[in-house]
């Protein structure tokens, strides 16, 4: 297994779990390629812009990454780095990943479905639906849009370095995670503000499950993905290994040594975070959903009404039911971000579906809390690039990488090793 890299060493110091998604990696530029070029390119896509945007991910330290940029008919692929260390394999733009919580998306878009049958209702209590898991004050709507105060149970199931690699092909029952994780403290009383929690989603897939008496992932699958054509995206249950081509996925770990979790039993994390997919089935996802071809108006909008992620600051965004809004130098964009142990993935929309891109990348865990964030920040270029055009990319020197991080990485502060950390005596 190869040593963590100097430039990651300088970049993250003393690195702890991070905020992260966007902000995901670091590699020195000898241990990437230069890009793929773009497998199409047409209309107003500047795809040599793209290019030089995704290059200068990786020159800040990205092991690997790869997108899809979309307008209206146009696509441009990419990719930039390495896929795998220990061959020096290329990342290639087609890849299969782990998109972490942008599964989200996917439950709340079944579970609003269900809504426009008659059959869930919003406001309801979780108790009315699951009486097992019933919480005084918390309603579906709550769940959906992260202002339960549930607990996130990821953060005692992973408490430790050793649970990363201890659970790696353990089984976990959706029923024993919501348990964790009603197990925990409050947040905050429900209703009262947003915060992001693992087990909301939980709740989520077993009132799937509830309501329609099937598998949530068989569910989704029966609702979204088949009626889509995304044949590269699925839940890979039990199984650790990623079916198709795909990227490995690095996590710093003891002595400065990247250790590879891109197999991994994925059953920890369910419908809060399980899915594997590509770049382009998650924009045909995003876009049909935008385009209200997979709910009604009246649950669309019920989607894109959003709590802020900051009472104090309304205007940097917010959360709706299993999508954020977010406003970037061209505008407000709809999508979600999701992180894993070694895979990161942000899919991003204007909010016609028209302008869309997914972007995924193979090193997470790495950003020390409140440090500069060189990658960070040359993936909000990147972001900006492809959603607003060249002017989007000069914008950005202003905005923080870490500004658009959302979805918290899984685990405790103490789950994940920084660069610099030695492996602890059996004494």
């Amino acid at each position: 297994m190869r040593g963590l890299p100097r430039k990651i060493t300088r970049a993250a110091g003393a690195a702890v779990l991070a905020l992260a998604m966007l902000v995901t990696t670091a590699t020195p530029a000898a241990a990437t390629s230069g890009p793929v070029p773009a497998h199409r390119q047409h209309g107003g896509l500047p795809g040599s812009e793209l290019r030089a945007a995704l290059t200068r991910v990786t020159d800040a330290g990205m092991i690997g990454v790869f997108a899809e940029v979309r307008d209206g008919l146009d696509t441009w692929r990419g990719a930039s780095g390495t896929a795998d260390l220990d061959s020096g394999q290329p990342v290639e733009p087609g890849y299969q990943h782990r998109i972490g919580s942008i599964t989200k998306t996917f439950v709340a878009t079944a579970l609003l479905q269900l809504v426009g049958e008659g059959r869930v209702a919003l406001d309801e209590p979780v108790g009315r639906y699951l009486p097992d898991f019933a919480v005084d004050g918390v309603t579906v709507r709550m769940l959906l849009n992260h202002t339960s105060g549930v607990g996130s149970y990821d953060r005692m199931l992973f408490s430790s370095p050793e649970d990363v690699e201890r659970h790696r092909t353990a089984t976990f029952d959706p029923r024993e995670l919501a348990r964790i994780g009603l197990a925990m403290p409050p947040t905050n009383a429900p209703g009262a503000n947003f915060s992001y929690s693992n087990t909301n989603y939980i709740l989520a897939g077993l009132i799937l499950e509830r309501v329609t008496r099937r598998p949530a992932q068989l569910e989704i699958y029966r609702r979204i993905i088949r009626p889509l054509g995304l044949f590269q995206t699925y839940f890979p249950g039990t199984n650790t290994s990623i079916a198709g081509p795909h990227a490995k996925g690095y996590v710093p770990w003891y002595d400065g040594e990247l250790r590879d979790f891109s197999g991994y039993n994925m059953s920890w994390a369910g419908t809060a975070g399980e899915l594997v997919s590509t770049a382009a089935d998650l924009n045909r996802f995003y876009r049909a959903l935008l385009e209200g071809k997979l709910l009604r108006p009246s649950e669309l909008t019920q989607m894109r009404t959003t709590v802020p992620f900051d009472p104090t600051a309304p205007g940097t965004g917010g959360y709706g039911l299993g999508v954020f809004e977010l406003t970037l130098p061209c505008g407000r964009v709809w999508g979600h971000d999701g992180t894993v142990f070694g895979h990161g993935a942000v899919s991003l929309h204007t909010p016609d579906g028209r302008r869309q891109v997914t972007l995924a990348t193979n090193l997470t865990h790495y950003q020390a809390p409140g440090q500069p964030d060189p990658i960070g920040d040359a993936t909000v270029g990147f972001l900006a690039a492809a959603l607003c055009g060249p002017t989007g990319t000069a914008a950005t020197s202003t905005i923080d990488g870490r500004a658009l991080s959302i979805t918290p990485t899984p685990g405790s502060p103490q789950s994940i090793l920084g660069p610099t950390s030695t492996r602890p005596s059996d004494g």
